[in-house]
């Protein structure tokens, strides 16, 4: 009797996406979207308020507000106001820049992204100092909050790839 040897049929199967990792790319993309489109629009609409539809001028109330402070007599409220409104303006370009950029893919650094919200920080501190200065305490609080949450974006951002695997976003460790 011959031995011949019995060769099986190479059987190949189809898998499943990983689903673990397509949730931790869901929770990714949804959180850096949320940071792009809240960051971004709002910006945008206080840029465009001012530099367009108030042509840099700024509103009676406001300038009742800040009549006899620093601001007021240097550099004047409507420099002023437009220096604002430049300053929004370049942190809607610093977020378009990254999005065009590609930032938001996992592999890419995000210096744009973060820059952006660098300059965001230091136009709400201008707009804290501004607000205290004139005694306006409650919106120097709102300010601030708004200062705090731009930082602990900041700290998200560098948590999320590629400064970080995308692991820990579900908890399951750096895998």
């Amino acid at each position: 009797m011959s031995a011949t040897p019995f060769h099986r049929p190479r059987v190949t199967t189809i898998t499943a996406p990983n689903v673990s990792h397509l949730a931790k790319l869901f929770t990714y993309a949804t959180s850096l979207a949320g940071v792009y489109l809240s960051v971004g629009f709002m910006y945008y609409y206080a840029a465009k308020e001012k530099l367009i539809d108030q042509s840099g001028t700024m509103p009676t109330g406001l300038k009742h507000e800040f009549a006899g402070s620093f601001l007021a007599s240097f550099p004047g409220d409507n420099v002023s106001w437009v220096l604002l409104g430049a300053l929004e303006a370049l942190i809607v370009v610093l977020l378009a820049v990254s999005v065009v950029g590609g930032e938001f893919l996992t592999s890419r650094r995000k210096p744009f992204l973060l820059a952006g919200l660098g300059v965001s920080m230091f136009a709400l501190g201008m707009m804290g100092l501004a607000n205290n200065m004139v005694g306006d305490t409650a919106t120097a609080l709102t300010v601030f909050t708004y200062f705090g949450l731009t930082a602990v974006l900041l700290v998200l951002i560098r948590q999320l790839p590629p400064y970080r695997s995308i692991g820990w976003i579900s908890g399951a460790g750096d895998k």
